[in-house]
């Protein structure tokens, strides 16, 4: 099996209530941790900026442009690999990551934050609190980054 390496960009979207966006992978949907909650991100395209590739994430992911937020790196220090199947391709590569976390505060409550989820990316998304993360099944990633940050 080929190894790939990639940058992966995270987002931490807080809304102004203090709420965390989490979201899911429907059955079908190819992911490297499918079924488990996590937050929005993926790989940072060649010649993109990890910033650049963030807003790009969040924008195809949610539909949200963070363009006039401020990005706050969060961590910097995890890595992780896991088995994918390529969307163009169909090929089955371990995939080795480098982990670059960033928060973002929007500036509205959870409630009113319009949301366009990509059907391609997840199925479902919620809006949760710090203490709600604990109920849920979360990809290796969010728990290493949850638990650095006293979350868990």
């Amino acid at each position: 099996m080929r190894t790939i390496e990639r940058e992966i960009v995270a987002a931490h979207l807080y809304s102004s209530d203090g709420k965390l966006f989490m979201a899911i992978d429907g059955p079908t949907i190819s992911s490297v941790y499918p079924g488990c909650w996590k937050i929005v991100g993926g790989g940072v395209e060649e010649g993109e900026s990890r910033p650049d590739a963030l807003r790009r994430e969040i924008l195809e992911e949610t539909g949200l442009d963070v363009s006039p937020y401020v990005m706050e790196l969060v961590d910097d220090t995890m890595t992780g690999e896991s088995e994918k199947t390529l969307k163009k391709t169909g090929e089955k590569v371990l995939v080795k990551m480098k982990f670059y976390s960033y928060k973002v505060v929007l500036d509205k409550p959870a409630e009113q934050i319009v949301i366009n989820l990509d059907p391609q990316e997840f199925a479902e998304y919620r809006w949760v609190s710090i203490p709600e993360l604990k109920s849920l099944k979360l990809s290796p990633p969010s728990i290493e980054i949850f638990t650095k940050l006293g979350y868990l």
